[in-house]
């Protein structure tokens, strides 16, 4: 049971073709920073008090050195030498000890927000209407989810406690300068343009940057995402060439963004390099103006010349992660969209008479200018057999995917049981009409739990087994170890092609719908598992409704009526003898059809 993407129909509508998903706002961001601030203020407070108290004893260790400098000038003691050294080698160990006690929190909290922001992703997307989802391109989703996540991660357990320590390392090196000796301070106004005026002219231009590579990554995983979920489509088809050139595109935009935030770093790297070096060379200097004269001792320059060193560190840490900051308020902003999109509105249950189908006036187009389907009329009677078939491109898939309720149409209307199908709930609508595609997915875990994915109350193993039975495959499911416990799936029992397809047969006994979309469910399979996975069809279509989108025409004479389409209309409608005796478009496919088989 599954809703997957159309076969040859939508195939021109490519993943780096489709609509990419919105971007949050800075008040989006805010909201979302205040509230993870709030979250986790205390385990926030613990991760800067101990930056903090890191801090602290790092700083102390070059003024404790100048005054060793001083002591062994004077001519002290070795006993006092000694303590002084052996004081400077504690505080080392205490800021190290500190400093990783720090980044453990931070990588803890980093860890809890990932698993968060993707909990609270993968819930937004399940909560939005099938058509919403169909619409964006995968690799937009799947890189929100996955890269973009990792990347916020990233911002949040190293670039921000690393900002907020540099910034604050900044603040008190300065400060203890200015105690130590203001004169030697003045060297420090020099580095201000340096990194002022670089980091001006750098951060707009590189934050467009970093968003344009996010959205380019995408394509790139949208391509591979595209061409390793349709290989067999692929390998068939020889789309290798043209896939290899699409990813080829892909990569290149993404190399082309990449060496130009290269480029941006290379005139601001230097420039950070002169906002430290610049200073450190007047500071000399300027001290050794200032000592020849007795305005300074040996041990207030030593100091001094160590703190204006140890200004490079978190002056490069600041503003480079910084820079990281703004890859991941980018990811951030591409996290949050999803946000913007309609969620799919609860509906109380609809009452309905009867299991009948009805299009009127129906018409359905993924844009202004891209209309798919136009003029539908058709009405299914309760447990009727109707094959549709057609060209590819002709609309047959999008006609399944209106009938199961992915979309909904733009005009016109489509009632199952009497009652317009946009006011039917979600969980109504997928007990009534159920859509089964060539695509199916075998979640890892148990049997059980794959058997029962649509049904949180579980079901009585008799039932499980009798499902399994019905679909020809109870002796797979007897054969692994711990039956309907056993493992499958990734890294798991594996399971075949068939297979897969008679599970999610299963699953579809299993909430026992009225109405069944067949689209090409056996089109993937090789002849004997196709023949397999027939029988079970056979089983399971007993007393139901039946939509049979078919490229094939083996099946289409047990069909009680069969529908032609062409160019989103349907031009034919009857029995396969009525059809073939009016001469028409049918009349044709059948022809051809019969004289391409060996």
């Amino acid at each position: 049971m599954t809703t997957a993407t159309d076969t040859a129909e939508t195939s021109g509508s490519t993943t780096l073709g489709r609509r990419r998903l919105p971007l949050a706002g800075r008040a989006e961001v805010r909201s979302w920073v205040g509230a993870f601030v709030r979250a986790n203020a205390g385990r926030l407070t613990l991760t800067l008090a101990l930056f903090g108290t890191a801090l602290v004893a790092g700083l102390t260790g070059p003024r404790l050195l100048g005054r060793l400098v001083e002591s062994v000038k004077a001519g002290t003691t070795t006993a006092h030498v000694d303590t002084l050294a052996l004081a400077f080698v504690a505080l080392l160990v205490v800021h190290a000890l500190l400093a990783r006690a720090a980044k453990v929190q931070a990588t803890l909290l980093g860890e809890r927000v990932l698993a968060r922001t993707r909990e609270d992703f993968v819930r937004r997307v399940l909560g939005l209407p099938l058509s919403e989802v169909e619409s964006v391109a995968a690799g937009d989703l799947l890189s929100r989810a996955t890269t973009d996540a990792d990347r916020l991660n990233d911002s949040i357990r190293q670039a921000a406690p690393r900002i907020a320590l540099a910034a604050v390392t900044l603040v008190f090196t300065v400060a203890a300068i200015l105690l130590t000796s203001p004169v030697l301070a003045l060297g420090l106004i020099a580095g201000v343009p340096f990194a002022a005026v670089s980091t001006w002219w750098y951060r707009p231009r590189a934050t467009r940057a970093y968003e344009q590579l996010l959205a380019q990554e995408a394509d790139v995983l949208a391509v591979t995402h595209e061409t390793t979920r349709g290989c067999s489509t692929v390998e068939a088809l020889d789309l290798g060439p043209r896939q290899r050139a699409r990813h080829g595109v892909a990569v290149d935009r993404v190399v082309r963004t990449r060496q130009r935030t290269t480029w941006l770093q290379t005139v601001w790297f230097p420039s950070l390099d002169l906002a430290t070096m610049v200073p450190m060379a007047l500071t000399l200097l300027i001290g050794g103006l200032a000592y020849q004269r007795g305005a300074v001792g040996l041990g207030e320059l030593t100091a001094v010349v160590l703190y204006v060193q140890a200004l490079g560190e978190p002056l490069n840490d600041l503003l480079t992660w910084t820079d990281e900051l703004q890859i991941g308020n980018a990811a951030l902003r591409r996290i949050l969209g999803v946000e913007r999109l309609p969620c799919e509105e609860p509906k109380p249950t609809a009452p309905t008479q009867g299991h009948g189908i009805s299009l009127t006036g129906v018409g359905f187009g993924y844009g202004p200018a891209r209309e798919v389907l136009s003029g539908i009329d058709l009405e299914l009677a309760p447990a009727e057999r109707l094959a549709v078939v057609g060209a590819s491109g002709a609309g047959k898939s999008t006609l399944g995917k209106l009938l199961a309720g992915v979309h909904h149409p733009t005009r016109g209307t489509v009632r199952i049981g009497g009652a317009d199908l946009t006011s039917l709930p979600v969980g109504q609508l997928r007990r009534e009409v159920v859509l089964v595609t060539q695509e199916q997915h075998v979640f890892t875990g148990t049997l059980r739990e794959n058997l029962t994915l649509a049904d949180e109350g579980g079901r009585p193993d008799t039932e499980l087994w009798d499902a399994l039975e019905t679909v020809l495959l109870a002796d797979w499911a007897r054969s692994l170890p711990d039956g309907l416990d056993g493992e499958i799936g990734s890294g798991a029992a594996p399971v075949s092609p068939s297979a897969a397809q008679q599970l999610a047969l299963a699953r579809v006994l299993l909430s026992d719908p009225h109405t069944l979309v067949l689209d090409e469910a056996t089109a993937l399979l090789d002849s004997s598992a196709s023949r397999r996975v027939e029988r079970s069809l056979a089983a399971l279509i007993e007393g139901r409704t039946v939509v049979s989108i078919v490229h094939r025409l083996d099946s289409v004479r047990d069909a009680d009526r069969i529908a032609v389409m062409d160019r989103g209309r349907i031009v034919e409608l009857g029995s396969h003898d009525e059809l073939l005796a009016a001469g028409g478009a049918y009349a044709s496919l059948w022809r051809a059809w019969r004289s391409a088989r060996p």
